[in-house]
């Protein structure tokens, strides 16, 4: 008799090994909304773990939007969007979405991870070719595993490793160049510019998943391709609601053929719910406030620019990052554990990054902005985050700490 399903599933011990050793850091019940301050185990903690960049996600207005909605709409659309699933407001936020980031049309996913599934399942066929940076958020990986497509990855944001790539690619195939606009754990903003050239130069089209982009970079926060000034090259745009945006679901703009087309043809959004109305109204509201007050973002701005400067200053190991996401390596899985266990303890929530996620001498502490935060929030989270290093014996900051 064959093995199993159980006796094959039991044999993963990842999980357990870590909660052994008392280091257990991921699933961590939050007793508050997700602000610069929560409650956990009934303490306050610092939130510098947070996606949402602009710190909207207990604004007011964006809460008193959801509650209307759900008085109107109700609490879901029990159906997809294809079917029965469509409400105004869900042509309202895509209208506006398009709008904002420069796009003829676009179209709601229920998930960002969706909207990348259902795209680059569809986009290409059996001849064509997809071309990821291999850092690509792992909702683009699993999309392009849906496609019949050849994948190709290029090193990340090499561009001479990407021209060598696309040098051999034949001429007549569709090629399309899917990149992060901010990589979601080195921070660091991809070479738009250069890959328009090389996508000129050998025919490549070209998609951008704006999700930490979006309420950060670009004009009115729109992302990434609007930063370079380069939107009219970058062919769809993709992003999610559940960061800067303060909800959940997704969304991919472009021309309108092309939305028509993923509208009949991405699977993801054919066979799935649609976003219920109280996620969609939060959207539309905080597009409201992201776009009439520009202020939000500064702050964000301000707040990055101090932290990294204190950071570096401290001796801190940041790698390429040039945005609110600022990586502080550790370079040691067991020890990036450690160090967040003595975070937790001391009342400051940061996530660790390790293998497989990145190799483990990589391993990383991921420490993300808020506009929301205070500058004496950011002192003492470098405060402790230090006394942690020293504590557990990091050596992958200077001698002066």
């Amino acid at each position: 008799m064959g093995k199993k399903l159980h006796d094959k599933i039991a044999q993963f011990k990842d999980a357990a090994v870590i909660k052994e050793a008392g280091l257990y850091p991921y699933f961590r019940p939050i007793e508050s909304g997700q602000d610069t301050e929560v409650i956990i185990d009934g303490k306050r903690v610092l939130m510098f773990g947070s996606n949402s960049y602009l710190g909207l996600t207990s604004h007011p207005k964006i809460k008193e939007a959801s509650k209307r909605a759900i008085d109107k709409y109700g609490t879901g659309c029990a159906g997809s969007r294809f079917l029965n699933g469509t409400l105004d407001i869900h042509v309202e936020l895509e209208n506006r979405l398009a709008a904002y980031v420069g796009k003829e049309a676009a179209v709601l996913f229920s998930t960002g991870f969706q909207v990348n599934l259902g795209v680059l399942s569809c986009i290409t066929g059996r001849n064509d070719y997809l071309i990821l940076d291999e850092y690509d958020h792992a909702s683009l990986i699993d999309g392009s595993r849906l496609s019949f497509s050849r994948v190709i990855k290029y090193a990340h944001n090499d561009m001479a490793d990407l021209q060598r790539k696309l040098s051999i690619l034949p001429e007549d195939s569709v090629k399309v160049i899917v990149i992060d606009g901010i990589f979601s754990m080195e921070g660091d903003i991809v070479k738009l510019p250069e890959i328009v050239e090389l996508a000129d130069q050998y025919g490549c089209n070209i998609m951008v998943d704006d999700a930490h982009s979006l309420g950060v970079i670009g004009h009115q926060g729109a992302g990434t391709a609007s930063h370079f000034d380069l939107t009219d090259k970058v062919d769809l745009i993709g992003g999610t609601f559940s960061k800067s945006l303060a909800s959940l679901g997704g969304f991919v703009a472009s021309d309108a053929v092309t939305i028509d087309y993923l509208k009949h043809r991405a699977r993801s959004l054919m066979f799935s719910a649609s976003m219920p109305p109280a996620a969609v109204a939060s959207v539309i509201a905080a597009l409201d406030i992201i776009q009439s007050e520009p202020e939000r973002i500064e702050k964000l701005w301000a707040n990055t620019n101090y932290a990294m400067k204190c950071l570096l200053d401290e001796g801190f190991d940041l790698g390429p990052t040039e945005s609110p996401i600022l990586p502080i390596f550790v370079r040691d899985n067991e020890k990036t554990f450690m160090v967040t266990k003595h975070l937790q303890e001391a009342g400051i929530f940061v996530n660790p990054v390790v293998s497989p996620a990145v190799p483990s001498d990589s391993s990383l502490l991921r420490f993300s902005l808020m506009a929301t935060h205070t500058f004496e929030q950011i002192d003492e989270a470098i405060e402790k985050i230090s006394k942690a290093f020293k504590d557990v014996g990091v050596t992958a900051v200077k001698e002066n700490i």
